[in-house]
This record gives structure tokens, sequence and C-alpha cells, in this order.
């Protein structure tokens, strides 16, 4: 089969999974089932994309032309593939502990749920392989439409409120900002096609290099720079394999992957450095990742805890980008896979407990981690793993967003991030900390609880070895991080 089918199939299959998974809704194992092969066979097509490019495969091609000079297209470049991966290997992890969370929890319209998640992923997957900002932006605004179902599944006015937050915020942003930063690129540049070194550097007056830069990254809303960042914990009403699905998945990394691509392919890392566009907005994102920091702590809810964490995490990606170094876009690169696995092993965990406790406060919580060691153990290590300590994956990331603060000189944001560091251990490790050791309080934790169901615990797992695998052995994302950054 040929690299064209193999990404066609990762793209549009599905959607046609989406069509089955809606036809079978009265059978829920055949609904599930169709879940698991579709999501299967788009990994198995994703993982031997990766294969040919490693060994040097490279792939473009135009869709159709709706508009004179503008194309949808795809093509298989390093980010693109990264991202790819890391969305196709944890649908078919996040579809294994949806199973169990879902029966157990006796949530209403698993179908509609099951449906729209493989919608969602369907546009990811084509978001990552798009070959301009045109369909970039395509498949970014049709990711926000198809979650909107997701987030307010609950159907109950919390839920719908929060729907409503979410996707005005991403809408507004996107077409109010970054669709203005897409027309603008355009006009000065005759094309919306993604280039090594960027198109704008013989194009556009330096002078309002750092305006344009601004429009893209607040309109780039997904990615959560403070102040577009309230729909991100107002997505917490939303079942957990859905906030697994927007924290670690497909939402936000959709966000801070299109912020790479337009600071590399858009704007080239050279001419962000030369023009200075970054210089303002660098505080932006340090100051994104230090207060979002400091408000998780303040959270009793233990998801809205992780939400805020996100936040924090991914203007760590932003600042990467805007630090504008081989290293730093490296670690910006690296810290999607690495934070997607650890950040989907903490909402696993946090879906666990409620399903087996009904417990959402981390006040709540004291003594439970006995009742339920697997769960706790999985936050533990997914815990460490943010932090950046070994022998988790989140360390090289760190390390190298570190060190790209280190290449440029910039010694306050190397301050910032180790100062979140420190931030990640006091609004996470307390969580099994008073799980395994604290008291419980009368009448706190009664009655006999158990693991979650053995399907909530088998994807934990997974992703739990996965934060660990990702120490000795990152090669498969290191690699394809290192190509997009141009680092030899």
């Amino acid at each position: 089969m040929s690299d064209l089918h193999l990404l066609l199939i990762a793209v549009f299959l599905p959607f046609a999974g989406a069509i089955a998974i809606t036809f079978c809704g009265r059978w829920p194992n055949l609904r599930e089932a169709i879940t698991l092969i579709t999501a299967s066979a788009v990994c198995a097509s994703v993982v031997t994309l990766f294969l040919h490019f490693r060994d040097g495969a490279r792939l473009s091609f135009d869709i159709v032309e709706p508009i004179p000079g503008i194309s949808i297209s795809f093509e298989l470049e390093a980010l693109g593939m990264l991202f790819a991966l890391v969305a196709s290997i944890l649908w078919i992890v996040t579809s294994i502990y949806a199973i169990g969370y879902m029966r157990s929890h006796g949530e209403t319209n698993q179908t509609r749920f099951y449906a729209f998640f493989a919608i969602a992923i369907g546009s990811t997957l084509g978001a990552a392989f798009s070959g301009n900002l045109f369909t970039l932006f395509l498949w970014y605004e049709l990711l926000t439409i198809s979650t909107y179902p997701l987030v307010a599944h609950a159907g109950t006015e919390t839920a719908r409120r929060g729907a409503r937050t979410y996707i005005s915020i991403l809408l507004t942003t996107s077409i109010l900002l970054q669709l203005l930063a897409i027309i603008i690129t355009y006009v000065v540049t005759g094309t919306l096609d993604f280039r090594d070194g960027g198109i704008l550097a013989d194009k556009l007056d330096p002078a309002w290099a750092a305006l344009l830069y601004a429009l893209f990254i607040f309109g780039i809303g997904k990615a959560a720079v403070m102040p577009f960042h309230r729909w991100l914990p107002a997505a917490m009403v939303a079942p957990t394999p859905v906030s697994a699905l927007l924290h670690a998945v497909a939402v936000v990394k959709a966000g801070v992957f299109t912020v790479l691509k337009v600071t590399v392919y858009i704007f080239g890392t050279d001419f962000i450095v030369e023009s200075n566009a970054s210089d303002w907005l660098i505080w932006f994102a340090a100051s994104t990742v230090i207060l979002a920091s400091l408000i998780a702590m303040t959270q009793d809810n233990l998801k809205r805890r992780l939400a805020y964490s996100t936040v924090s995490q991914l203007s760590y990606i932003v600042l990467g980008a805007l630090l504008a170094s081989n290293a730093s876009v490296l670690g910006s690169a690296l810290h999607i896979s690495m934070h997607a696995f650890a950040k989907i092993t903490l909402f696993f965990a946090a879906g666990a407990i409620l399903v087996a406790s009904h417990k959402t406060n981390i006040s709540e919580m004291d003594g439970l981690g006995r009742m339920m060691p697997l769960t706790f153990g999985a936050f533990l290590i997914g815990s460490l793993s943010i932090i950046g300590l070994p022998p988790f994956g989140g360390l090289w990331s760190k390390w190298y967003l570190g060190m790209g603060a280190v290449e440029t000189g910039q010694w306050i944001m190397l301050s910032v991030l180790l100062i979140s560091s420190l931030l990640n251990i006091a609004y996470l490790l307390p969580i099994p900390v008073r799980g395994f050791f604290g008291k419980a309080s009368d009448g706190s934790i009664s009655g006999r609880i158990n693991e979650a169901p053995l399907s909530c615990l088998i994807a934990m797992a997974i992703t739990s070895v996965a934060c660990v695998l990702l120490f000795f052995y990152p090669d498969p994302f290191y690699e394809l991080a290192m190509d997009f950054a141009g680092v030899k």
C-alpha cells in the first residue's frame, strides 16, 4: 500500500468509523469493537507511515483548490508525524479506558460519545498532516466544532454553560485573530505553504513582525496562553475520557502544534530573532507558566487542578517556540509527546477515582490510595514525569527547553522553568501522598472501595509504563523532534 493511501486511511477512516459506530449504537459490544478496530487500523497506518518516513520517504499532494492559488493539501513532515503518532497511539489507549469508564459510570449517549470522539481524532490527524496554513486552519476549526458535543455530553445546564465558554472562546480567537493573521500572511507573501526557514523573511517589514506573531499566538486559542485560557478549565464538565482527549491527545496539542508550525515554517526562527518578534510575547508565555501553576495549587477539585496544570504545561511549549533556538524548538516538539503520556495518565487516574469512590475533591482523598494502590501509583508516575524527574520521559523535554533558555541567554526564562517545576511538585505530589499516607476522617471513606474496572487499569498501566520507557527509549519522538528543529 502506498504512503498516499496510508495517509488517506489515517485521516478519513475515523470518519467512516464514526458512521459505523452511529449505525451500531443499539449493540454496545459491536459499537465498541468498531471503535477499537478503527483506532487500531489508524494507528497501524500511522506507524507504517512513520517507518517509511524514517527511511527517507516524503510525500506532498493537493486534494482540491477551492480558492485560486490556495489548495487543500497534505504532506509528511517531522512535527506532523510526531503529532500523528501521539494521537493515534493514545486513541487506542483512551478507547480501552473509555469502555470501562463509560459503562461503570453509567454515562448516557455513549454512541454519540464514541462517534464524535472518532471525528475529533480524524480532525486531529487532518491537522497533523496539513500541507499548508489554510488546510491546517480548516481542520483546526473542525476539531473545535466536533469536540463541542463531547464537552456538553452530560446535557446539564453546567455542562452546556461550560461548552458555550469552550466553543465561544476558541471560535472567537480563531476567527477574529488567527484568520486575520492568515489573511495578512497571504496578502504579504502570496502563499500559505509551509517552508523550511519560513516565508515571511523577505516579504514582511520586521517592524510589523511582532504584531503579526501576536495575532497568531493569541489567535491560536487552543494553546491557552493567558488571557485566552478560560475555555480549558470550563471544559472540565466533560466526562474524563473527553478531558483526556482535550488535555493530552487532540485539542490542546493541536494548539501548540500550530504555534510550532507557524514559528518554524511561516516565520522562521532566524526571522523571529532578527526582528525581535517574540521579545514581549515571551512574557505572556512565562506569566502563564507561573500563574497557572499558582492557580492549580488553590484548586481542590482534582480535574480543575489538572486543567490549570495543562494551561501551564502548554506554555512551556509556547515559550520554547518563542525562544526560537534549535534546542528550545526541539524541547517544545518533544514536550508534545512527553506531556501527552504523563497528563493522560493523571486524567485516567482522576476518572478511576471518580468511578470507584465518587470523589472529586482532593481534600476527600486521604487514605484512598491504600484502597486503590494501582490508581494512585499510576498518578504518582504521571506526576513525576510532569515534574521532569528521572527515570521518566518528561525529563528530556524539560532538559532541552532549559538548554534553549541557556542557549539564548534568557536566564529569567530558565528561572521560570525551574520555579514551575518546583510548583509542579507542590500541586501534584500531595495528591498521592495524601492518598497513601493520609488518615481518612470519620465517614469520609465508607464501605469497601475497590480499584476501577479492569479496562481502566489496563489503560493506566500502558501509559504509566510509557512514561518510563520514554526515558530509556525516547528515540522515535526524539528523532522526529530533531528533524523538525533542524538539529543535526
